[in-house]
């Protein structure tokens, strides 16, 4: 954030425009609003009505913190974050890459789950570090949801095939695939398929526990309240302190249990990252082919009694055949249809820089000026000079839940920035809405 101490916080300046600042919300009515949200049995896609169970308040408070998300829930706008390398809460010691340099990941759809919607405009927030001022608002931002003009030359015209692969779910779902897991993470206790998930250890959040969902990738979650540093006894709100592990301690416990589900730690490439004044770290593992990332993960967050928290994917990828795909120029004009309404994924220098250095806000002193006759009609367009085109892979989450890994473009523009597009061409599209 910026030094000036005369500066106002963007975040003190969002909530001075919120015209419901002022509004107290009634007594318990936060605490049960996270409950409901945070708790191991909430389902997004089911209503919470007054008969739905409160979830335990440590569990949730809990998870009030920064933390890696589900990798099966990593949005645009975070993939902006992690991409841009800034946020608001500092980060130290990393990333710092543990392989061969891999090409990052390329992300295509606004969601990485199921319930993904298509791909959308992606808004400014202050998590990205956009100022939420009539400069920075979310018309005008320029690689939010505003409007681009694409520009390009030199671009190839050549059509051609890239290989494809797939998630293999069914392959790993059985009871030793899982009990493996969950021995690795310090679950003694029986493993049983209930309610779509397989499940080990209490999901109460009293104690250690894992959920392997059944979906196109397995993805599963991990949670142990016994070393999380944040949670007390009680319904008290810690204030933790202490050291966070090492980086080799939080990429080796990520190893490891990488290779007790079997898979095999050489093929992914691995970061670490810990927040100032924390006393945890994260470590991530993104699985790398033909030189690429892809853009889902394993995570895990780890505090000097043990791992706090993990998620990944148990399923397999394997090989699909090949797609044919469009040339760079036909990929190129996709960034203007809205068809497939082209991603940014990574943010030019230039917003970077001006998403990092925040100008003075000054308050108003009377409302603006009434516009006159013949006022032109502000509709900002950011031109984009698209300067080089590299073909590489994305996730494609399928109407039914399985999950296909895809030829797919990242284009980088004149300031920096990236912005990615599906490269299969139409005749092996479905355009069918569902």
């Amino acid at each position: 954030m910026n030094d000036d101490d005369k500066q106002q916080d963007p975040i003190a300046r969002l909530r001075a425009a919120d015209p419901a600042g002022d509004i107290e919300a009634r007594a318990g009515f936060a605490d049960e609003v996270v409950a409901r949200v945070t708790g191991p049995e909430a389902d997004p896609a089911e209503p919470t009505g007054d008969t739905a169970p409160l979830a335990d308040l440590d569990t949730a408070r809990a998870r009030r913190r920064p933390r890696w998300l589900p990798f099966v829930a990593v949005a645009a706008s975070i993939a902006i974050v992690g991409a841009a390398g800034y946020g608001i809460g500092a980060t130290t010691g990393g990333p710092m890459s543990l392989a061969d340099g891999a090409a990052p990941p390329i992300t295509v759809q606004s969601g990485g789950g199921p319930e993904s919607v298509a791909q959308g405009a992606i808004e400014p927030s202050v998590g990205s570090g956009a100022a939420i001022d009539q400069k920075m608002s979310p018309l005008t931002y320029p690689y939010g949801s505003g409007r681009n003009a694409f520009s390009a030359s030199s671009l190839g015209t050549t059509a051609g095939t890239a290989q494809s692969y797939a998630y293999d779910p069914r392959s790993a779902s059985n009871t030793d695939k899982v009990t493996a897991l969950a021995a690795a993470l310090g679950i003694g206790s029986s493993v049983e398929k209930r309610d779509g998930s397989w499940v080990a250890g209490p999901q109460d959040g009293s104690a250690p526990s894992l959920s392997v969902s059944l979906d196109g990738m397995l993805s599963f979650y991990f949670q142990n309240p016994e070393v999380n540093p944040w949670q007390c006894e009680g319904d008290q709100i810690c204030e933790p302190s202490g050291q966070p592990p090492t980086e080799d301690a939080a990429i080796g416990a990520l190893r490891e249990l990488l290779g007790a589900a079997g898979r095999d730690p050489g093929a992914f490439e691995f970061s670490s990252q810990v927040w100032e004044g924390s006393p945890t770290r994260t470590a991530e593992a993104k699985p790398v082919i033909d030189g690429q990332q892809l853009d889902q993960g394993w995570a895990l967050e780890m505090a000097k009694d043990g791992v706090v928290s993990a998620n990944g994917a148990l399923a397999d990828v394997v090989a699909l055949g090949t797609y044919p795909v469009v040339s760079e120029q036909e990929g190129f004009e996709r960034l203007s249809d809205p068809r497939f309404n082209g991603s940014p994924t990574t943010l030019p220098i230039a917003l970077r820089d001006q998403a990092s250095t925040t100008e003075e806000w000054v308050a108003p002193t009377e409302p603006p000026a009434t516009p006159v006759a013949g006022t032109s009609v502000s509709w900002p367009v950011n031109k984009v000079e698209i300067v080089s085109a590299q073909l590489g892979l994305t996730s494609q989450w399928q109407p039914d839940g399985s999950v296909l890994v895809v030829p797919a473009y990242a284009f980088t523009d004149a300031e920096g920035g990236t912005w990615s597009v599906l490269a299969v061409e139409e005749s092996m599209l479905d355009f069918r809405a569902f």
